[in-house]
């Protein structure tokens, strides 16, 4: 994975409650067992019509918006446990989902693939959805490092928690096998010295 670097993006609003995991990549795109081309049908249901063309109304569409971060209403990622659903979003480009609540599996398969999901107050998402809307030009900017985020259009910034362990493998680019490599030294080191029990 890339080093998660301090972002300053645009974003891409999708002011919907309950997004589940079957409307970010429908079920029928789960036969793959490689994530190339994901990025292509991620919210398929929702950008494209029935013979394939995309829908004018759907915000992805829309040229007026883009950016690295999504800014999706609360609950966003329930349902099925599918992985699927974060590898759709890293794959459009996304480095960052923002929300008030983020089902834990979804969190969790987001983190796992590079991407850094932000959970922030209802307030603070109301008043990004405010300022996106009035101008879509708006950015933000995510510091992980730092744990916070910042509405660059007025200024508001609220810190979030993230998973220490989790925090280090999205700063030096680290999966979880990519982190145990990184301490082979150590595991070994600790083997030997160990105390034997029977």
């Amino acid at each position: 994975m890339e080093k998660f670097q301090t972002i300053i993006s645009s974003c891409i609003p999708l002011p919907i409650e309950n997004v589940d995991t079957d409307q970010i990549i429908p079920a029928r795109f789960l036969k793959a067992t490689t994530r190339e081309g994901f990025g292509d049908n991620l919210f398929a249901d929702w950008r494209y019509d029935k013979s394939g063309n995309p829908k004018s109304d759907f915000v992805l569409n829309d040229s007026t918006y883009s950016g690295q971060v999504l800014v999706a209403g609360k609950n966003f990622g329930s349902g099925s446990s599918r992985e699927h659903a974060a590898w759709a979003i890293a794959g459009y480009g996304f480095k960052v989902v923002v929300s008030s609540f983020f089902a834990d599996i979804f969190r969790n398969n987001a983190l796992n693939n590079g991407i850094l999901p932000v959970v922030v107050s209802d307030s603070f998402l109301s008043d990004l959805f405010t300022s996106i809307n009035n101008n879509s030009k708006t950015t933000i900017t995510v510091n992980l490092e730092e744990q916070f985020i910042q509405n660059n259009e007025n200024g508001k910034k609220e810190f979030f928690e993230i998973n220490s362990y989790k925090k280090e493998c999205l700063l030096n680019g680290l999966d979880d096998i990519d982190f145990l490599l990184s301490n082979k030294a150590k595991i070994e080191s600790y083997e030997k010295t160990r105390p034997f029990v029977y």
